[in-house]
């Protein structure tokens, strides 16, 4: 890779909800925080609208932590060499839920090639975490169409989802961990 700017993470690393994209943007590598060029002012919308604050009730990071040269997808070798960081952030936050964010994610992390329209808005497991895998933001700036079912509409239902899921999972966990006076 011809970028040496490591872009980490954005948003709280003490959340238990995860949400994991491709790779930085130009944007990205400026500013030095994942999906915060006009993908990642979508996604804010579109998390604020389901009712997450993007910056403290989720960690955002990518596969990849450096860009690829020309914004191209990153190759296989590019990921591999970046998923032991990503493993390790995954280990760190520890999260209930993780969002993959476009198919490259939902490739990488679930193994599988079947295409992210038959494997969004359904519930995988990985790890013992429940996955949700939703369109990527800039899909979504190429096909604005916001009509009911239509792949906006979509990733906004899926994101309900993934913060119902969330917040019945925290219930849960803290109801089991509470200990009696």
């Amino acid at each position: 890779m011809d970028s040496t700017k490591l872009v980490i993470s954005r948003g709280n690393p003490f959340s238990r909800l995860m949400l994991i994209g491709e790779a930085p943007g130009a944007m990205e590598e400026q500013i030095g925080k994942p999906f915060v060029g006009r993908s990642g002012l979508l996604l804010n919308n579109l998390l604020k609208s389901s009712g997450i604050n993007h910056d403290k009730d989720v960690y955002i990071c990518n596969l990849v932590k450096t860009r690829p040269p020309n914004n191209r997808p990153p190759t296989k070798k590019e990921i591999s060499e970046h998923l032991p960081w990503l493993f390790q952030q995954i280990k760190l936050v520890d999260p209930l839920i993780i969002v993959l964010i476009g198919s490259t994610a939902l490739r990488t992390i679930l193994s599988t090639k079947t295409k992210i329209t038959e494997l969004r808005g359904v519930w995988h497991k990985w790890n013992g975490v429940y996955v949700m895998p939703i369109f990527h933001p800039a899909y979504l700036l190429r096909n604005p169409s916001k009509t009911p079912g239509g792949p906006f509409d979509l990733t906004r239902l899926d994101l309900l989802e993934v913060w119902k899921k969330h917040n019945e999972l925290k219930t849960v966990l803290n109801s089991s961990t509470s200990f009696p006076l």
